[in-house]
Order: structure tokens, then sequence, then C-alpha cells
């Protein structure tokens, strides 16, 4: 799939779930906030309690860029987990690598933090790890690799050139951006992860099913 490809399929899945997942969907949603296709400025009827649910569980999926099988592995672990399934869902989802490349401000978008992983550029502890899905734990240290700071796109990161786009760097992450590291102080609270997503409703969701 071609780049204007990806975007275009970006910026559709953004207008359809009412929310941006890159820099580039936030542009177009100012413009168009509507829905794709030709109904979109339309009044539609009431969705249904289970396409509400969908809709929320499809938001927090795609903000993480996961596959079903992913977010249900997790959903399962914070169903065991003590305290409120649906916090215990984000935060488990909020210490995946990726998603902290992301918040460091490492990246611009979810798929160049998972891109940058996978292509082995990021480091924990000094070791390479090139899943995007390894759980950070409080007080591990996230670090580009040295050979790979000289790289452009995290020259531009380290500049501070991803800071405009992305949500202000949040309490449990403690980010040196020149130096392309950054440190899970503890573990991330619900109410401060950037996400956009009624959890309690993807709960129902997967407890209907």
């Amino acid at each position: 799939m071609s780049t204007k490809a990806r975007t275009r399929g970006k910026v559709k899945l953004s207008r359809a779930l009412g929310i941006p997942l890159t820099p580039k969907a936030a542009r177009y949603l100012e413009k168009r906030p509507y829905a794709p296709g030709e109904h979109g400025r339309s009044k539609r009827k009431a969705d249904s309690d289970y396409a509400v649910r969908l809709r929320e569980k499809q938001r927090l999926r795609a903000q993480y860029g996961l596959r079903e099988k992913q977010l249900r592995i997790v959903f399962n672990e914070a169903r065991r987990a003590q305290g409120l399934t649906g916090e215990n869902l984000v935060e488990l989802l909020e210490m995946r690598l990726d998603a902290l490349v992301l918040r460091a401000g490492f990246a611009r978008t979810t798929a160049q933090a998972r891109q940058a992983v996978v292509h082995r550029h990021i480091l924990v502890d000094g070791k390479l790890v090139d899943r995007p899905s390894f759980r950070v734990k409080p007080g591990q240290v996230i670090h580009v690799k040295g050979k790979s700071e000289q790289l452009e796109p995290f020259q531009v990161a380290a500049a501070g050139g991803h800071v405009d786009v992305l949500p202000k760097t949040p309490g449990y992450l403690e980010v040196e951006l020149d130096k392309l590291q950054a440190t899970l102080a503890r573990r991330p609270k619900r109410a401060e992860v950037p996400v956009t997503a009624d959890v309690q409703l993807v709960v129902e969701y997967y407890a209907a099913r």
C-alpha cells in the first residue's frame, strides 16, 4: 500500500470514529468534521447500544494501532487484575513500548513509533527491543540506539519537531528529548492517558460477547 493510500485510509477512519489518528487527519477533521460518505452530513438515526459500544472499542483499538486479537488479550489480563477493568486496560496498553516511544516525542504517529521499534532503533535499559508490545516497567529507561540518533527522523524528534502535534508529555513519563531518552517513572493512571475512549463501554462490549 502506498503512503498516499495509507494516509487516505487513516483520514477516512478518523472521520468515521470522530477522532484524529494522525496529525494530518486532525487537519482534515477541522475542515470536514463529519463522517465520510455521501450521507456524512445528514442526520443519522440513533445508534444501537451495540453500535455505540463497538465504536468505542474501535476507537481504543485504532489509537493504539492494534489487531482485535491483541486488544482482546490485554482486555483479558485487565479483567483478571485488581481494580476497574476499563482503567486497567488503558493503563496496560499505555505501558507498551510503542505507545511510550510516541508519548516521549520520539515519533510523530503510532505507526512511526512502531516502525522505530521493529526496525531495531530502540533500547530499554540498554538492551535492544524490537517488539512494539513489549511492556515497559516503572523505572526502566527507553533510549534511541546510539547509531540511530543521527538518522533524520530522530534528529527532528530531538529538536522537538513533534511537540506541536502531540499531547503534552504525561506525568508518568520523564523525558530528556535532546538526549532521546525517557523513563517510565510509574504506572500510568487512566485519567492521565491521552486517548479518547469510554472504557466502560469497551468493557461492556467484551462482556456481552
